[in-house]
């Protein structure tokens, strides 16, 4: 297992980022496709703007934390809106709750997807299987998989770059022949670049998990030292990625695959062992993360249902923690049956409008106002 406290706090923290962005949904391809490959050209420029919006907004929120020693969202929320609190406190619990609903719901489609395409048995079968494996991992198995977690995506990020770099090599005449193609008749930059602004806006549901690990921080400067680092390291590997992808730009069916990556491969080099390799990876990655952010959702329902006394110590789980586990699985299953692409595309196109209004904008007004001198660190 990857031991985190080894690291610099920095480079762990830019590693927490690198984690949470790049999970099972990112390893198909799909949201890739969704959000830059298919406005063109652009997807050589978008991806990187859209880590750049991430790292700002991340080194103000880090920053702040350390400054005001509000290590959890709630806090953090309470001190940052100041007279607004009442309101956008709890708008961003909505956002989290958004988040818990919709996170599991790609990972159950994504692991879905990838297995039906591995075996061939039907789209829902393969969600339901995966929705077993994630129920009862979930009840006793969540310790194990948060140590995994890590280790896990860099084995993700590993089999990844196994699988584009050759790819990349083999196809660089495909490549710069679709560049080509696709600059000679570049779509319009407007949507791509609202599209980038919207995959930067959706990452950032997810800013309040990341305060607890400023705590960590020497000073407030590491926050921007850490966002640099991981500025860098995600903006290289989603660049890679999107440059494999741009081996079957043209490709009309590219809209609608699923899995992009698996068709990379299978017209690539190393086929034979290399689909099967990503797409167990893609599957372990999906269910990673949806048993995370189950087990998130039953941890926070359950200590405000249970009284202590009613709480074991013995490991097992008890009777709110298994109702509440099956509830949260059977509610992501069922949002899961929309489809990958529909949750990737228009679910998260969704969580980005409201994560404008809830964090972007205001942590905008702030910053502006910081530079201005009119409110204080």
């Amino acid at each position: 297992m990857i031991d985190k406290n080894k690291m610099p706090v920095a480079v762990g923290v830019a590693f927490v980022w690198f984690t949470t962005q790049f999970g099972g949904g990112f390893a198909s391809g799909a949201q890739l496709v969704q959000y830059f490959v298919a406005f063109g050209i652009w997807a050589l420029i978008t991806p990187i703007l859209a880590q750049a919006i991430g790292a700002v907004f991340q080194w103000y929120g880090l920053r702040f934390a350390k400054i005001h020693d509000a290590y959890d969202y709630r806090t953090f929320n309470n001190k940052f809106y100041g007279k607004f609190a009442p309101i956008f406190s709890n708008l961003y619990e909505i956002v989290y709750i958004l988040l818990l609903c919709l996170a599991p719901s790609v990972a159950f489609a994504t692991g879905g997807s990838t297995m039906k395409s591995l075996t061939g048995i039907p789209y829902m079968a393969c969600t339901l299987i995966i929705g077993l494996f994630i129920f009862v991992v979930t009840i006793f198995g969540t310790d194990f998989v948060r140590k995994a977690a890590s280790t896990l995506s860099v084995i993700i990020i590993a089999g990844l770059l196994i699988v584009y770099i050759p790819n990349i090599i083999v196809s660089w005449g495909d490549i710069v022949s679709n560049i080509r193609t696709l600059g000679a008749d570049p779509a319009p930059a407007g949507p791509a670049l609202w599209s980038c602004f919207i995959y930067g806006s959706f990452q950032l549901a997810s800013i309040g998990l990341l305060y607890q690990h400023a705590q960590s921080f020497q000073t407030e400067k590491e926050a921007g030292k850490s966002m640099i680092y991981g500025f860098f390291v995600n903006s290289g590997l989603i660049m890679l990625s999107t440059l494999g992808i741009m081996a079957i730009a043209t490709n009309p069916e590219l809209s609608k695959d699923p899995l992009p990556v698996i068709t990379l491969i299978k017209g690539g080099v190393g086929a034979g062992f290399m689909n099967p390799m990503i797409s167990i990876l893609i599957i372990l990655g999906a269910v990673s993360t949806a048993v995370n952010m189950i087990a998130g959702a039953v941890q926070r329902v359950v200590v405000a249902l249970e009284k202590p006394e009613e709480r074991r110590n013995d490991g097992k789980p008890t009777a709110k923690t298994l109702i509440c586990a099956l509830l949260c699985t059977i509610l992501a299953f069922s949002i899961a049956q929309f489809g990958l692409l529909p949750l990737v595309k228009v679910g998260y196109g969704y969580l980005g409008y409201v994560t404008i209004v809830v964090v972007l904008v205001p942590f905008l007004i702030r910053m502006i106002g910081e530079a201005m001198g009119k409110i204080e660190k």
